[in-house]
């Protein structure tokens, strides 16, 4: 194990994409010890070819369609009406704006690069600092891959074997737990700042938002009422998606034929690439398999630590600082097959771990060196991109509460979909 990871972090450090540096350190691995390099490179190959994974293109597609439609604009027109009269307004719209696209999208990357533009720039013209304007929406962001549907959610109920949709409904409270926990913070930074919000245009003006935002409210009722009812399946549910946001877009006229092949290029780009990452990290899951890494560190832990609390603790410090580190898919699929028998060793529900997870890895895009939202986001206004950094610090302090309620209080995430689908 000492050599097969000091090559990884060897590589890592030599500037080697993530997944090179699981397959090379896998390959040489086998060359040292005399494993199968043709089995490497069978599972390599076997790990995109799931029937759940093909719900990743779906939902990066669905989610390109939605930015490049216009429903964006529509989603938080609506959420200013409804929170914009709060102190904090448009901060509140922000994170509303990003509970609902999270039913669309199930990226971060996809809600900072697609609503992110549009809400910095309604904050800034309201009077909202730059910093903090910025900050709210790379931290709302993370937001969209907890609620259903969720890139991440897909990936690890395919490498840990736990039902997707059990995960998906799983998302749905801890998502919104984060979510009031940053409200909370831009509520009083708002009131001792002297931010500006809007007066309350009334019921009829927010009914009248409401029906014409309709169309795009019901995206995320169509997958999950899918799900729930088992009409279809994730996957299912997922081209579904795709072809009600490509319907609604082309009849609101924000969306030609034309722009079509962009948008499609644009998501095979980022799906082979997430592909990539599973399959290579699949041909490292091998090596570690056979090797019973999982059985020694469930070994070690349970010789040192017999408390549960004591061995989720030091699992959230380890992935929190693994998602500074790595980009969060690659350490998914690099640290599930680790990490999971650890945490059922202890008695911690798969489903449970799983958004706990997930929510860890999604704080670290908010966190230099490889915060991926960061950099969006610095690309995207003309805030540097060390002041970003800083105006980050108290929004992942409240992600690091909502983290500690999800981590200590399973019910948050296990009892939605033990009511709806059976524990």
């Amino acid at each position: 194990m000492a050599l097969l990871f000091g090559l990884f972090f060897l590589f890592l450090i030599m500037g080697m994409p993530v997944a090179f540096c699981m397959m090379c350190s896998a390959v040489f691995y086998c060359m040292t010890y005399g494993e199968s390099i043709n089995m490497v490179l069978t599972r390599t190959i076997a790990g995109p070819s799931s029937f759940t994974l093909m719900a990743l293109a779906f939902f990066i597609l669905a989610g390109n369609i939605m930015n490049n439609g216009g429903v964006t604009d529509q989603i938080f027109g609506f959420c200013k009406k409804a929170v914009g009269w709060i102190p904090g307004g448009l901060g509140h719209a922000n994170v509303l704006a990003s509970v609902i696209f999270a039913g669309m999208s199930g990226a971060a990357v996809a809600d900072a690069g697609g609503l992110g533009a549009i809400e910095v720039k309604a904050m800034r013209d309201d009077g909202y600092d730059d910093e903090f304007s910025v900050a709210v929406t790379g931290a709302s962001s993370i937001i969209g891959p907890i609620i259903p549907p969720s890139i991440p959610v897909v990936v690890y109920a395919v490498a840990a074997g736990v039902s997707v949709g059990k995960l998906l409904i799983g998302g749905i409270f801890p998502g919104l737990v984060l979510a009031f926990c940053m409200m909370v913070y831009i509520y009083f930074v708002s009131k001792k700042r002297h931010y500006p919000r809007h007066k309350f245009e009334g019921l009829p003006a927010l009914g009248r938002s409401f029906v014409k935002s309709i169309p795009a409210l019901l995206t995320p009722c169509i997958i999950l009422g899918g799900i729930l009812t088992g009409i279809c399946t994730p996957t299912e549910a997922s081209a579904v998606a795709v072809a009600y946001a490509l319907v609604l877009s082309l009849v609101s006229r924000n969306l030609s034929l034309k722009d079509l092949p962009k948008i499609l290029d644009d998501t095979i780009l980022t799906t082979m690439s997430v592909l990539f990452i599973v399959g290579c990290a699949n041909g490292f899951g091998y090596i570690i398999t056979i090797a019973q890494l999982p059985q020694q560190m469930i070994d070690l832990f349970s010789t040192f630590i017999s408390d549960r609390y004591t061995a989720l603790l030091l699992i959230n410090l380890f992935l929190l600082v693994v998602g500074m580190l790595m980009e969060s898919l690659s350490a998914l699929t690099l640290l599930t097959p680790i990490l999971v028998p650890i945490a059922m060793s202890y008695g911690i529900d798969p489903v449970h771990f799983g958004i706990v997870m997930i929510l860890n890895l999604m704080i670290g895009m908010l966190t230099p060196p490889v915060g991926m939202v960061l950099f969006v986001l610095s690309r995207m206004t003309p805030v540097p991109f060390e002041k970003i950094c800083k105006a980050m610090i108290p929004f992942i302090v409240m992600c690091l509460v909502a983290l500690v309620i999800i981590a200590l209080f399973p019910p948050v995430v296990t009892f939605l979909p033990n009511l709806l689908m059976g524990s």
